[in-house]
């Protein structure tokens, strides 16, 4: 079976990826530096599979630690790079961090790629690329949009690197998957979504809420021409999200791909505001949330959800979890979650 290097992979959507590779009989190196994940995951991921894959503790911003990787595996059929930075707001903050650490780790990995003769790569990508965008739902043949944030940049600039590597190399192929919003934890509640410090995203920030950490949840805006004045994304269930890898590096080590460089838009093809997913989590957990309504947070955008025509056509995949089994799911991680450390 094929070995598959995860970078990343002890991270959120990394490590339900790498559940999903194991599950399919395939070996794993995890490449992570650790920055914004812990080490116990891997044990939930044996947990899962009953597997442990390799695990390298590499920052893949040092090149030579980069291609140490690959001297010590040099069998790795295909690449699946995760390790970026991601959040939007931090990015606006902190724009050079996040232009070193998501360009270099990319272009370490592309340079090991062409020494190292490895040919396939699946990019995580994310729909903040495509901006504001001029049309719903969004296809992958809209228009890339000048990006809200450095994060969203960095993502578009990765794209623009992959797509000119793409034309200077034969035999390759890389398929940038642009993910909407995940969401949610595996069902074994064994690995899920863990922030170091104060959350980023929206529905870890619920769940703390609910369990008594934070205060109360802020709602950035709700004066957005929406119908319930709240932003709408289109937030997706992270198991979903991951068996999209692998249906990608079938595609790319089967040879199916019908251009060098490929992209799919991953969502459930449905907007849900804010306030929407507030309900939704109230009703699936019985969790009364205190939230209060703060100004917009720079970077944001109104509305956006995707058009995942083809990727269901081409790549044979299909959100099929619900929004309150996923919420759900995380509700039960950040159980788990305390339970954990109050045992410790």
């Amino acid at each position: 079976m094929p070995k598959i290097l995860v970078s990343g992979g002890t991270g959120y959507i990394g490590s339900h990826a790498v559940v999903e590779l194991l599950g399919k009989g395939m070996e794993v190196v995890i490449v992570d530096n650790l920055s914004n994940s812990e080490i116990e995951v891997l044990d939930g991921i044996k947990s899962i599979t009953g597997k442990s894959p390799h695990f390298e503790e590499v920052d893949l911003k040092d090149r030579k630690a980069t291609y140490g990787v690959f001297e010590k595996h040099p069998d790795i059929s295909a690449i699946i790079h995760f390790a970026a930075y991601k959040a939007v707001g931090e990015s606006v903050e902190k724009p050079l961090d996040y232009y070193e650490n998501n360009l270099l780790s990319l272009i370490h990995l592309l340079e090991a790629m062409k020494i190292y003769k490895v040919d396939h790569l699946v990019f995580s990508s994310s729909c903040t690329i495509y901006g504001e965008p001029d049309h719903l739902p969004v296809t992958e043949d809209a228009p890339l949009k000048k990006a809200t944030s450095p994060y969203g940049n960095t993502k578009q600039i990765c794209e623009d690197i992959l797509q000119d590597t793409m034309k200077s190399v034969e035999g390759k192929g890389v398929i940038s998957l642009r993910y909407f919003n995940p969401i949610g934890a595996h069902p074994s509640a064994k690995i899920g979504e863990l922030p170091l410090g104060v959350p980023n995203n929206l529905v870890p920030f619920i769940t703390q809420t609910a369990a008594g950490l934070r205060e109360y949840l802020s709602i950035f805006g709700d004066d957005y021409n929406t119908p319930d004045g709240s932003a709408i994304r289109d937030y997706i269930n992270v198991v979903d999200l991951a068996k999209a890898h692998v249906r990608a590096i079938g595609r790319l080590l089967e040879g199916k791909q019908k251009s060098s460089f490929e992209v799919f838009n991953l969502g459930t093809g449905r907007g849900v505001s804010v306030f929407e997913i507030i309900k939704s989590f109230e009703k699936a957990t019985n969790q009364k949330l205190n939230y209060k309504v703060v100004g917009r947070r720079e970077g944001d955008i109104e509305k956006v959800y995707a058009d995942t025509s083809f990727a269901n056509a081409e790549l044979g995949w299909k959100a099929e979890k619900g929004l309150e089994e996923t919420l759900q799911s995380a509700w039960r991680w950040e159980m788990k979650i305390r339970s954990n450390k109050m045992k410790k």
